[in-house]
């Protein structure tokens, strides 16, 4: 998916987490496409104040997270919104175990803060896990002339 997409055009934002992220990160660089990786750590670029409080304004339990969650969760804001919190994605593509595309729980887990942003943003998001988000993914593609 990730690599036809790239073909069509489309950039990738990611955290480089393992699973959807690398695997999506894989696919569109073999085809040769535009990806940002957004990483937590020190000594990775991209992270700014703004995008901790981007986080911690859309996260329902931001004073309960450690330094090092606190850093996962930054991710999000430059995923959805960019390097500069000014250039938000087109689309949000995401598998969660329950499959949510607007409400998050527990069960949603570290991508739920993706979720939310993007719910808050007006960002059309499309789970994997639920049934006929390809189709829709797709739909949603072509509309937008890809």
């Amino acid at each position: 998916m990730a690599a036809r997409l790239a073909e069509l055009g489309w950039g990738l934002r990611t955290g480089g987490a393992p699973g959807m992220d690398r695997a999506f990160e894989e696919g569109a660089r073999k085809a040769g496409g535009r990806v940002e990786v957004f990483l937590p750590w020190s000594g990775y670029e991209g992270y700014t104040a703004e995008a901790y409080r981007v986080a911690a304004e859309h996260h329902p339990a931001w004073e309960k997270l450690g330094r090092g969650v606190r850093a996962l969760m930054a991710r999000n804001p430059h995923q959805v919104l960019g390097p500069d919190l000014g250039d938000p994605v087109a689309f949000l593509v995401c598998w969660t175990p329950d499959g949510t595309e607007e409400k998050t729980g527990p069960e949603t887990g570290g991508t739920g803060q993706a979720i939310r942003l993007a719910v808050a943003k007006g960002i059309p998001v499309f789970n994997l896990a639920r049934e006929g988000a390809l189709e829709r993914l797709g739909e949603f593609v072509r509309r937008q002339g890809g």
